[in-house]
């Protein structure tokens, strides 16, 4: 090579300078000896590898730039090189996994060429990046996949999950997520996602977020594309810290919109620090763009059918709950307007009591659907306060056991007390829920158990309500949060249900910042699960 100057490396052993149309080509450029020892490294090699000029020069080229497990064969091709054998490098073009000074790899193009030099021969190497290159190529083929999957999907779940595996698996990214707006419960649901096998997510992987935090959060909140180049360094962000823990290094967020307005959001995870690309932003988008549109029209396909599915039911419901009690009440009331005066007074207490019975049940009923009203429209309204949950708990029971006509073991494990910032009034309402309905599918002589105290950290109640009941068919848990669904083994026994208890029980507890979950269960009965916190945000 020829040289202008001389420079000297740790060896002491003389070192080439760089001519200064080297030092100055875009691409990288690196010289090395018959042993391997770096002799020239351009400021072009730096920026693609990792390594300045000082840190370069003198070391091994394998031990700089070969990945770990290509090191030995990189070994014996330098040996055949420097034994005057052409090799399977020299003197062509090649394209190759090159690795970086940061722990990953990184695709570059190259050709080697040797001269012979007063010191011997030396080899030389030019190199530029093809990152952007290749992830053209590969965005073409994952915008094909996700054509192609959205074309056959059969169910928008199931669209969801072939766009989050197309971008994992055609472009490299180790997660991809896929997030939607729920509008009814006002946070984002993660649809769908994606991890390269054998990557464990571990407290990464959270299904439910609000608008505005985190990535996903972020990107609905103000409907632009987010790059998170860093994100150990992202420290607002409890989920970035989750994930650089896990070793994902970068994140990038693009909104999902639809008709004017954003309905979700979709993100990838990259495990390599990087600068933000515009033209990577834009491929996302236009992805994003025709995976936002497919969304909606899918949703607006399936809202349709959900509505008349509701509308059936809900006539359903109306026939059967509100006719019962209706005719319960007419026909005790006729009777006792006919034969009041030739009825005991336990008969006409016990006349009346059926009355009552019926009428209060007619009168949940309506407050259920009072509040579902509520729920639709976004004004369920929450007044938090200073709150003693195990008192809730505690009146919760005692009205059940006093209603109820079993043989049935209710038995609480509390605290003296557990002090929150909550509505009373509502997690009465969720307390109440729950209770009877552990009571009303509960054969006699069955067991109910309620347990409630705080967790590890000391910021969240945990709340469990286990009854030895009649259970829900595993098939059918999904469906339980849904309005208007009744489990097909209550359904069986005539026993008599809304099937919105839980969905006003699952709103309110979320309005709390909260989560209520039926918990897989061995055996019979349930077990529903609730993670409050004792101060929300």
């Amino acid at each position: 090579m020829p040289a202008e100057s001389e420079s000297f490396g740790d060896s002491g052993a003389a070192l080439p300078r760089l001519p200064a149309v080297l030092a100055a080509v875009l691409e990288a450029y690196l010289a090395f000896d018959t042993t391997g020892r770096v002799l020239a490294w351009n400021p072009a090699a730096e920026t693609t590898f990792g390594y300045t000029s000082a840190q370069a020069c003198g070391r091994s080229v394998e031990e700089l730039i070969v990945q770990p497990e290509a090191r030995d064969a990189a070994r014996a091709e330098l040996a055949a090189l420097a034994s005057g054998l052409p090799g399977q490098t020299q003197d062509r073009r090649l394209q190759w996994a090159a690795w970086h000074a940061d722990g990953y790899v990184v695709p570059i193009e190259m050709t080697m060429t040797a001269t012979d030099e007063p010191t011997g021969r030396v080899f030389h190497v030019l190199a530029h990046d093809i990152t952007t290159t290749q992830r053209a190529s590969r965005f073409a083929a994952t915008e094909a996949a996700v054509t192609r999957g959205l074309a056959e999907a059969d169910s928008s779940a199931t669209a969801a999950a072939r766009v989050v595996e197309a971008l994992g698996v055609k472009m490299g990214w180790p997660v991809t997520e896929l997030w939607v707006v729920d509008d009814d419960r006002q946070l984002l649901n993660c649809v769908a996602r994606y991890a390269h096998t054998g990557r464990r997510l571990h407290d990464f992987a959270v299904d439910t977020l609000e608008p505005g935090i985190t990535l996903p959060g972020r990107v609905c909140a103000d409907g632009t594309a987010h790059w998170i180049p860093d994100l150990g360094a992202d420290t607002r962000s409890p989920r970035s810290r989750a994930a650089a823990r896990i070793g994902l290094r970068v994140a990038i967020g693009v909104p999902l919109c639809a008709a004017g307005r954003t309905i979700g959001a979709l993100c990838v995870y990259g495990d390599r620090v990087e600068d933000p690309e515009d033209i990577l932003l834009g491929l996302f988008s236009g992805l994003a763009a025709q995976i936002g549109q497919y969304v909606e029209r899918r949703r607006a396909e399936e809202l349709a059918i959900e509505l008349a599915r509701t509308k059936d039911e809900f006539l359903a419901m109306v026939t059967h709950e509100l006719r019962n009690p209706l005719a319960a009440i007419t026909g005790t009331v006729t009777l006792l307007q006919e034969a009041f005066d030739d009825l005991t007074h336990d008969e006409q207490r016990h006349y009346l009591n059926i009355v009552t019975r019926n009428a209060e049940r007619l009168s949940v009923m309506a407050d259920d659907l009072l509040d579902l009203a509520r729920l639709e429209s976004g004004h369920l309204a929450i007044n938090p306060t200073s709150t003693d949950l195990c008192a809730i708990i505690r009146q919760a029971v005692d009205a059940a056991s006093t209603a109820a006509d079993k043989d049935l073991t209710i038995t609480t494990q509390l605290p003296e007390q557990l002090e929150l910032h909550a509505d009373p009034d509502r997690l009465r309402q969720v307390a109440d829920n729950l209770v009877s309905n552990a009571v009303k599918y509960t054969p006699a002589g069955g067991t109910i158990t309620i347990t409630a105290a705080l967790d590890d950290t000391d910021r969240n109640i945990t709340w469990s309500v286990t009854d030895t009941g009649i259970g829900i068919p595993a098939a059918e848990r999904p469906r339980l949060f849904r309005r208007f669904y009744r489990a097909s083994s209550a359904l069986d026994r005539r026993i008599p249900g809304t099937g919105l208890g839980l969905v006003i029980a699952r709103t309110i507890i979320e309005r709390h910042q909260g989560t209520i979950t039926l918990s897989d269960h061995d055996g019979p009965g349930t077990t529903f699960t609730i993670e409050i916190p004792i101060k929300p945000k």
